[in-house]
């Protein structure tokens, strides 16, 4: 799992004014930079091994992106960052399994949110957020499947981002207006700062099944373990 949390979660509030300004301007050296943790913020977190269902499912500032049944015997949540390499491999390789086997015969749901780990990474998921009902998870899926073109390129990785995301129906004029979207800019960093205040989440990808925190490895074998172990109980 990728960690990163040497930055306090508030110093996005102190620094998203930048980031909103380097989405729009042609310098973007805020891109990519850190904002996340710090031992001040590290203190304030717990990692339960168990949370209350209601409050975990309690709604955020955003429609929740998901895929499956809502009637599902067993719903995962995961907190993701668009730029974590163990994110993009669990997108890439074990969730189209997950998918076949578990969401598409209705004993799984999975719910996805924004856990981003650099201001890049918000931007991505600032786009994903943009791209409508229906297509979010879809742009998700193609972010991640060609993540090595876009979010290691430097000094601008906008551009490269964009020919992704155009695919999804955006303009450059659309999607610049969308990474300076303020106001969605703070609901994600919301629902970021949730997931490590209330749940404890300090890694990304990082899951909650039915409620209690997955810590296994996150392969497929160790996923259908976890869900057969929970189906034969119910």
């Amino acid at each position: 799992m990728t960690r990163d949390l040497s930055k306090p979660a508030n110093a996005i509030i102190t620094r998203r004014q930048a980031l909103v300004l380097a989405a729009g301007a042609a310098a973007t050296a805020a891109i990519g930079t850190s904002w996340l943790s710090s031992p001040a913020f590290a203190q304030r977190r717990t990692k339960a091994a168990e949370v209350p269902v209601t409050e975990l499912m309690k709604p955020g500032p955003l429609p929740e992106m998901s895929m499956g049944d809502e009637k599902a015997p067993i719903t995962m949540v995961e907190y993701a960052s668009m730029t974590c390499g163990h994110c993009a491999a669990f997108h890439n390789k074990v969730l189209p399994k997950i998918k076949e086997k578990y969401i598409e015969t209705g004993k799984v749901r999975l719910v996805m949110r924004e856990f981003p780990l650099d201001n890049l990474a918000a931007i991505a998921s600032m786009a994903a957020r943009c791209a409508g009902e229906g297509k979010s998870l879809p742009l998700i899926s193609a972010m991640f499947a060609k993540q090595d073109d876009w979010a290691f390129v430097r000094p601008d990785p906008r551009p490269a981002l964009f020919n992704i995301v155009k695919q999804a129906g955006f303009t450059q004029e659309s999607y610049d207006k969308c990474i300076t979207d303020q106001k969605l800019l703070d609901d994600i960093v919301a629902i970021r700062e949730r997931g490590a205040d209330v749940f404890g989440v300090d890694a990304t990808p990082s899951f909650f099944i039915n409620a209690k925190r997955f810590t296994g490895s996150p392969v497929f074998e160790e996923f259908e373990k976890t869900f057969e172990g929970i189906l034969t109980k119910s």
